[in-house]
């Protein structure tokens, strides 16, 4: 058998149609955005006033909640990786609901929980705390949505490492944090790395939850994603600067998936 053949298999040839109908079907609306470019008017676009305060809110909130991730989420991996099967199922079918759980419902919950009328938000607020419509809730909005992917990227590269060399540092007398800053997260560098990467991403993409619980306030609440939804309803910035933003998310998330990739295949095995 040829390596061509080899590496095709015996897949249907007749399914290579569907193939490629779903390849056109991702691959077509983009091209579409970047034929919509105007690049005469990009630069220009793009250094707006309210584009760029679009963008440097995105970057700031999105910076800041990938931050709130690793220091939640590097020890929620830790923990799901570390417990028993049942358990470790469990907490990880929990991280994972945000994932499936449509944007706008978890918009909804937070609301409800950090809302006036709750009980979390009516103590907060005789704190003189408010919490929905202002830029924190930008910030737990990019959390709620982009958390499980650092915690599941890194909880399954803590898996496969296993912890033999934990043990085998344990026994030569190193202490638990000796043992997770020299050993364990070194060694889940690459899941960790990753997780990051795709936290940020979806960080700064984040539109549902956003709406919902924080609002669309220019220089407030207004990131990009809310930026570019508002200037297709007439408002707001201009259909060319939403144009010039939906093309410097795209921009992100390519750059995002080739670093991602970079990094796995160059991690040593």
């Amino acid at each position: 058998m040829s390596d061509a053949g080899g590496r095709i298999g015996f897949v249907p040839r007749i399914l290579a149609l569907p193939a490629l109908l779903g390849l056109a079907l991702l691959a077509l609306p983009l091209i579409a955005l970047v034929l919509r470019v105007d690049w005469s008017t990009l630069w220009a676009d793009i250094t707006s006033p309210e584009a760029l305060s679009a963008l440097g809110l995105s970057l700031v909130t999105g910076l800041t909640a990938t931050a709130v991730c690793i220091v939640l989420g590097v020890p929620l991996a830790l923990l799901i990786a570390r417990s028993r099967p049942r358990a470790a199922a469990a907490l990880r079918a929990l991280v994972t609901v945000p994932l499936v759980l449509p944007p706008m419902v978890g918009g909804v919950a937070m609301l409800f929980l950090f809302g006036r009328t709750s009980w979390l938000g009516g103590l907060l607020a005789e704190w003189g705390v408010r919490i929905p419509f202002t830029t924190t809730a930008v910030v737990l909005a990019q959390t709620f949505v982009a958390l499980p992917f650092l915690v599941l990227a890194l909880e399954g590269s803590l898996r496969s490492t296993g912890i033999g060399y934990e043990q085998a540092a344990a026994a030569l007398g190193a202490g638990r944090w000796t043992i997770l800053g020299r050993v364990t997260l070194p060694l889940a560098a690459p899941g960790l790395v990753a997780g990051i990467v795709l936290c940020f991403a979806r960080a700064i993409g984040e539109f549902g939850a956003t709406a919902l619980f924080a609002g669309n306030a220019p220089g407030v609440t207004q990131t990009m994603p809310l930026a570019i939804y508002t200037a297709f309803n007439g408002a707001g910035v201009s259909q060319g600067t939403a144009v010039a933003l939906s093309l410097l998310l795209l921009v992100t998330a390519i750059a995002v998936l080739l670093l991602v990739r970079a990094w796995r295949a160059e991690a040593p095995r």
